[in-house]
């Protein structure tokens, strides 16, 4: 088949540029208007078809990948058959991205392969979890009771995920329009009070000189403040990106006083959920700890798990393993014991991560409770130095005049 690079203006009226794989010009152009495309520009052109982005342009993202599942597990679970409900999803995507990798599914499936064959050249956009979760679902028969489950894991980690986000939005905010505040205080409001101070030198307080020398400094240097705070930026970004970097920042974060407990709980979280659903979808212990330990983050933590597969494979226990490492809480160690014990390790692990959830949630909220007024108050008290630094500067100006 050739590739076919295109332009066409979408039903909700937005242009959409891409790439589609057929026999023909003519097929090609078939295949886009049954899509609802109109059609601007179709030519010869490069495309990836079969690889992880399978239309140029913006590849489909977490949010994509939720609802295509969703679609997936209802159309399923009302018994369509495989390749009609990738038909009908191939009509419902709005998306060039989603639309040109359920175009490729639908062609694998056609050529004979499963679904988690299917899926496993778009590794990237779906991650060995997924496909192994659907792998499972194959080989027990119950394809869309397991994507139900799927469709559940994905929520209830978007559902951290961005509680996590949204919760430290306005800190940020608030952090920014307290620097900006002190800036324009310094740069623009105290400069107008020097031309009153001129003349009083020493006699001015200490208080006062202090601030009338932090403006003058902020008024001829604040654009180098400035090219430094971004230059300072984009070296912490490279230095946190750095392997060396990244571990020495994971390691501190979970040293910190309260958010190192809250890092922890929520990676162990993730790690505990993708055992337990894998596990109870009939994947091996040994692999679905390799899958979840891949869900880890952090670098400090993924390294201590990295203990685990070669122990369980040496037929030690998990629960064993983890305590060894002395890194891992009793509540961690614990619970994995009973599980092992009574033979419900799955069950255990998601109840595991139930409750590092909830304390998340709650660690956030108390955590940003205390962060909220401090910055307030900091805020506060320097536009408070300032204001009276320069109130007592006129109150000199007055005692000299009398």
């Amino acid at each position: 088949m050739a590739h076919f690079s295109y332009r066409a203006i979408g039903r909700d009226g937005k242009p959409r540029n891409g790439s589609i794989e057929a026999d023909g010009l003519e097929l090609a152009s078939r295949q886009l208007r049954s899509q609802g495309l109109t059609l601007l520009k179709l030519e010869p052109g490069s495309g990836v078809a079969g690889g992880d982005e399978a239309v140029a342009g913006k590849p489909p993202g977490r949010q994509e990948v939720l609802s295509m599942t969703t679609e997936l597990a209802v159309l399923l679970r009302a018994g369509l058959p495989l390749d009609r409900a990738l038909k009908v999803l191939i009509d419902m995507a709005a998306e060039p991205g989603i639309s040109g990798l359920l175009n490729d599914l639908l062609k694998s499936v056609k050529g004979g392969k499963s679904l988690s064959q299917a899926l496993a050249p778009h590794d990237k956009v779906f991650g060995s979890f997924y496909i192994n979760m659907v792998r499972s679902g194959e080989a027990s028969g119950h394809l869309s009771a397991v994507l139900d489950r799927l469709v559940e894991y994905l929520e209830n980690a978007k559902a951290n995920r961005d509680a996590v986000v949204s919760a430290l939005i306005y800190p940020c905010i608030l952090l920014v329009v307290s620097v900006l505040s002190v800036m324009v205080m310094l740069g623009f409001v105290v400069p107008q009070f020097e031309s009153l101070f001129e003349d009083m030198g020493e006699a001015l307080p200490a208080l006062t000189r202090m601030i009338i020398s932090a403006a003058d400094f902020i008024k001829a240097w604040g654009w180098l403040l400035a090219v430094a705070a971004v230059g300072a930026g984009f070296y912490l970004r490279s230095w946190a990106r750095s392997e060396a970097g990244r571990t020495t920042l994971h390691r501190r974060m979970l040293k910190m006083p309260l958010a190192g407990r809250i890092v922890f709980e929520f990676e162990m979280s993730k790690f505990a959920r993708t055992v337990g659903t894998l596990v109870g979808n009939g994947v091996s212990l040994l692999k679905a700890i390799s899958i979840a330990i891949d869900t880890v983050d952090n670098t400090v933590m993924k390294e201590a798990l990295q203990v685990l597969p070669p122990a369980v494979k040496a037929g030690k226990r998990m629960s064993v393993a983890l305590e060894e490492t002395n890194m891992f809480t009793p509540m961690v160690i614990q619970m994995t014991r009973v599980g092992e014990e009574s033979g419900s390790l799955d069950k255990m692990m998601l109840e595991l991560a139930k409750v590092f959830d909830d304390h998340v949630q709650s660690g956030v909220k108390r955590g940003l409770t205390l962060l909220e007024p401090v910055l307030i108050l900091s805020m506060g008290a320097i536009i408070a130095v300032i204001i009276i630094a320069i109130l007592m500067g006129i109150l000199s100006v007055n005692d000299l005049a009398m």
